[in-house]
């Protein structure tokens, strides 16, 4: 079964939904959609949601590895779309 990909509207107010205040989180969060907006599904959205819930240094701390989801984002959906979010710019962008 495959997953349903998010349609332009709704990628549209995912990337609304997801402005931030602090610029490190933008500059990822930016890449993130560079990267991955034309594959993304409803529910790697959904789990994008539930972090931008979080305050700016929640999220930061979570991108940068300095603290591991917990409670309720303490699930593979999460899990998921953080490893997309965290992955370092592809080899080809690496000094260019």
């Amino acid at each position: 079964m495959t997953e349903a990909l998010l349609d332009e509207r709704g990628l549209s107010k995912l990337r609304w939904r997801c402005r931030r205040g602090l610029l490190e989180n933008d500059l990822l969060i930016e890449r993130f959609f560079d990267r991955h907006a034309v594959g993304l599904t409803v529910r790697q959205a959904d789990a994008l949601c539930e972090l931008m819930d979080l305050a700016d240094n929640d999220l930061l701390d979570l991108l940068l590895r300095r603290k591991d989801p917990e409670g309720a984002l303490d699930r593979p959906d999460v899990k998921e779309v953080l490893e997309m979010l965290r992955m370092p710019p592809a080899a080809s962008q690496v000094g260019h």
